[in-house]
């Protein structure tokens, strides 16, 4: 009978000993909900002060948490600069890059041998290629310090193709490309003025390349997740190895340091179309043209 006794006084000991250790794990889990949940809302505060293991996780996550604050101080004081310094180099280029192309123009009309007929050329070309390039910085570090924040709404795709289809109708007539607009229905979410932006710049790169008597086609593709403008070209197309490179930075392929524009269309594209959740896809063959292909999300 006392075997028995004992046999059940150790049961309900051990019983005692995991009733109070899963009492504890609970109040330790329910604790650490509540210190997760008071950092994520910002009312954070130590309430240990002991030597528990709690007391100093306590700890860390206060001194994480003033670091992290600071942290984030520091990028918001930076991009604020940021801020400042394009705002001025945007205001203090504008006089002098319009002078430049002012006085081009009056330099053209004067009486000139044919070669200062050619420099005056060469310093408007200089001149709007300056503009164009601050232009472009301007709007890439915007995007990149979240200085100009992209507001993406359900949409039809089609106006904005046929926008920036009208926009480079001239240009392709000049250079004797035809420019077709294909399927072009569907909707999606996405930032109206710099979803534009994007396909104009897939345009115009589509111009540049392809020689007179080319085409350029814009299409719009519709899948289940993704809405796709593709602007196709019968251009010269682009190397394998240099497709990986062709969406960085002022990056101009080999043998493309002739042609217009600074290297930052395609890079400005990429850009834009990750921002609003999107991607850019590339399908090129040498010699047999290119397919730059604009994704966007058709659900936010």
């Amino acid at each position: 009978m006392t075997g028995y006794v004992i046999a059940g006084v150790a049961l309900l000991l051990a019983l005692a000993v995991v009733a109070y250790d899963r009492w504890r794990t609970v109040r330790t889990m329910r604790r650490l909900d509540d210190m997760l949940t008071a950092a994520m809302n910002g009312s954070f505060s130590e309430k240990s002060f002991d030597e528990s293991r709690l007391s100093a996780l306590e700890s860390r996550l206060a001194r994480y948490l003033v670091a992290s604050a600071l942290s984030e101080r520091n990028v918001q004081e930076q991009k604020d600069q940021i801020s400042v310094l394009i705002s001025d180099i945007s205001h203090q280029t504008k006089t002098p890059v319009a002078n430049l192309q002012l006085y081009a123009q009056l330099l053209s009309e004067q009486p000139l041998t044919p070669r200062g007929k050619d420099c005056a050329t060469a310093i408007s070309a200089q001149a709007e290629k300056l503009q164009t390039l601050i232009e472009a910085l301007v709007k890439t570090s915007r995007l990149e310090t979240g200085i100009l924040a992209l507001h993406p709404q359900l949409g039809e795709i089609t106006p904005v193709v046929e926008r920036a289809a009208a926009q480079y109708a001239p240009k392709a007539a000049e250079k004797g490309i035809i420019l077709t607009t294909r399927q072009a229905e569907g909707s999606a979410v996405f930032d109206l003025k710099w979803t534009e932006e994007a396909v104009c710049n897939l345009l115009d790169n589509a111009l540049k390349y392809t020689p007179s008597g080319g085409t350029v086609t814009v299409e719009v593709k519709n899948y289940e997740l993704f809405s796709a403008i593709r602007v196709s070209d019968t251009g010269p197309g682009i190397p394998e190895a240099e497709q990986a490179k062709i969406f960085g930075r002022f990056y101009r392929a080999p043998g493309a340091y002739q042609a217009e524009g600074v290297g930052i269309g395609l890079y400005l594209t990429r850009q834009i179309a990750e921002k609003q959740g999107g991607y850019v896809k590339l399908e090129s063959t040498p010699g047999k043209g290119s397919t730059f292909s604009l994704y966007i999300p058709r659900e936010a």
